[in-house]
């Protein structure tokens, strides 16, 4: 039953998105899969060949003719890698950005035509429907080896979990003092006192039953505008991908939410955070040197469009 279901619904969404014809549908020269590396290569910038052919699981002869085509179209350009001069790195050029922000701009549209014709309760229906998909499907693709994660909402304990457990991971990792751990409590405890349950949330991770993570979504002071605040995954538990799924869950609750931009504060000492950040879409736009819990930091401001 399970497999017949699944396989009618892929035929009625890539028939109602036009998938099996992607490049009539948003009127673009590119294919899905072409679409699909140029939205990597936009959103991670010094990203590797054998990167690309992992993360969308192409043939490796299939990725290098395409490379080879958006080379000679100019949107790309290829050369050896500045870690690994094994590897070979792609970036895109002027033109390359332009192709993608245009796909992008044009999905977006498509999209949003589709989730204009639904009733505002429906639309929060769907959302709900197709994050309760995703996380049902990435977690019966991991194996038992690499762990059952879960993502949740909070439980009796939990932020005063979400307190502790920031103060003494950077503590003990970057030597933060208790002025960090004053911030994270001050965060947490209006978030609690004030939270609108439509537009705010907080989602703990959890790897095999155990408290592994956790984000929150808040409202920033600029109009309809998100917070991503408290991204924390447990020494313990990383490897797992949690860092991942809760920026993901969190971008798909703003959008549902129908905030229009996300921002967060960082800092760069955050590299791992970083690289999840800027995957997801996220943009740096301002970089500060500050003085906080009691250690000279830069202090960065990451912007994404919704």
């Amino acid at each position: 039953m399970a497999v017949r279901e699944i396989r009618e619904f892929n035929r009625f969404y890539t028939n109602l998105i036009g998938a099996l014809d992607y490049s009539r549908h948003l009127h673009t020269p590119f294919t899905l899969t072409e679409a699909r590396v140029l939205y990597e290569l936009a959103h991670a910038p010094r990203t590797d060949a054998a990167d690309l052919r992992l993360e969308l699981s192409l043939d490796a002869g299939y990725l290098s003719r395409m490379l080879g085509r958006f080379e000679e179209q100019r949107l790309v350009t290829r050369g050896p890698s500045a870690e690994d001069a094994r590897r070979q790195r792609i970036e895109l050029t002027e033109e390359g950005r332009k192709a993608a922000g245009l796909l992008e701009e044009r999905s977006q549209e498509a999209v949003a035509t589709l989730v204009d014709r639904m009733a505002p309760e429906d639309r929060q229906r769907l959302a709900e429907a197709m994050r309760t998909v995703r996380e049902i499907l990435r977690d019966s693709a991991r194996t038992p080896a690499e762990g059952r994660v879960t993502l949740r909402g909070p439980r009796p304990g939990d932020l005063g979990w979400v307190v502790e457990r920031n103060a003494a991971v950077y503590a003990e990792e970057f030597g933060w003092n208790e002025g960090y751990e004053t911030l994270v409590a001050r965060i947490v405890a209006d978030f609690a006192e004030t939270r609108d349950p439509a537009c705010e949330a907080v989602w703990i991770a959890e790897l095999d039953g155990r408290r592994a993570g956790c984000v929150f979504c808040v409202r920033d002071d600029a109009p309809a505008t998100a917070r991503l605040r408290l991204l924390l995954v447990d020494p313990s538990a990383r490897g797992h991908g949690i860092g991942r799924r809760l920026v993901d869950e969190c971008v798909a609750f703003a959008r549902s939410a129908q905030y229009r931009d996300m921002v967060l504060w960082t800092n760069d000492v955050l590299g791992h955070a970083r690289s999840i950040y800027q995957r997801a879409g996220f943009r740096l736009v301002r970089e500060q040197p500050h003085h906080s819990f009691g250690k000279d930091l830069v202090g960065q401001d990451w912007h994404l469009a919704l």
